[in-house]
C-alpha cells in the first residue's frame, strides 16, 4: 500500500489547515495517510524532528511520499539526506516550503538549527526523484524565490498560486486541491 506523509510546520498540528481535507481525499483513493503531530512545535529543532521523522516512517520505500508545509518541507529534506545508502522514497510535495533560513520582520532564527549543516541537495536527489514546490504569490513568510531554489537544486516542478498567503487554516485554507493534484500525480 502506498504511504503519504503529511508533516506540519512550526506550531502546526495534524488538524489544523487542509490536513484532514487531504487525508480524507487520500483514503478515499486508498493510501494510507500518515499526518502526525511533530514535537516541540513552538520550539523545533532538526535534533528532535529528524529522528522523530526516522522513527515515524521506520522503513522508506519507493512507495512511500510526502507531503510538507512550511517548515514541514526542510524537516522532509533533511530526511531524504539522510536516508541509508540503498533506501529511495516515491516523492515529495513542498507547500510553503524553504531550503534556506527565513528572513522576514520578527523572525529571530527560532528555525536555524535546520540550516545548520549544509544542504546536500545531490544526496537528496540520489533518494528521490519526484519534486514538487507549490508557493503563493504573497506568503508573508516564506518568499517566492525558494520556488526557484528548489526548481535548480531538485528539478522540481513549480507551481505559484494567487493569494493563499501561507496556506494556512488561519488564512482560511482548509482545502488544497492542488496539494491532492500533484500527490496523485507524482505517485503514479
Amino acid at each position: 500500500m502506498k504511504r503519504v506523509f503529511l508533516i506540519h510546520g512550526w506550531e502546526g498540528y495534524p488538524e489544523e489547515g487542509w490536513r484532514p481535507w487531504l487525508r480524507k481525499k487520500l483514503e478515499d483513493k486508498g493510501f494510507e495517510v500518515i499526518v502526525p503531530a511533530m514535537p516541540d512545535t513552538k520550539k523545533p529543532t532538526i535534533e528532535v524532528w529528524l529522528p522523530f521523522l526516522r522513527n515515524l516512517v521506520e522503513k522508506p520505500t519507493k512507495d512511500d511520499f510526502f507531503v510538507g508545509h512550511s517548515l514541514g518541507c526542510i524537516t522532509i529534506l533533511r530526511f531524504i539526506e539522510h536516508l541509508k545508502e540503498d533506501e529511495k522514497v516515491g516523492g515529495a510535495v513542498l507547500i510553503a516550503g524553504f531550503g534556506a533560513d527565513l528572513n522576514y520582520n520578527g523572525y529571530n532564527h527560532e528555525l536555524a538549527t535546520f540550516f545548520n549543516a549544509t544542504i546536500n541537495w545531490a544526496e537528496i536527489k540520489k533518494h528521490c526523484s519526484k519534486f514538487v514546490s507549490i508557493q503563493s504569490s504573497n506568503d508573508p513568510f516564506v518568499s517566492i524565490e525558494n520556488n526557484e531554489l528548489f526548481k535548480l537544486m531538485l528539478d522540481a516542478r513549480t507551481v505559484v498560486v494567487p493569494d493563499m498567503k501561507h496556506f494556512s487554516g488561519g488564512y482560511g485554507i482548509i482545502e488544497l486541491p492542488i496539494a491532492l493534484e500533484y500527490v496523485l500525480k507524482i505517485s503514479t
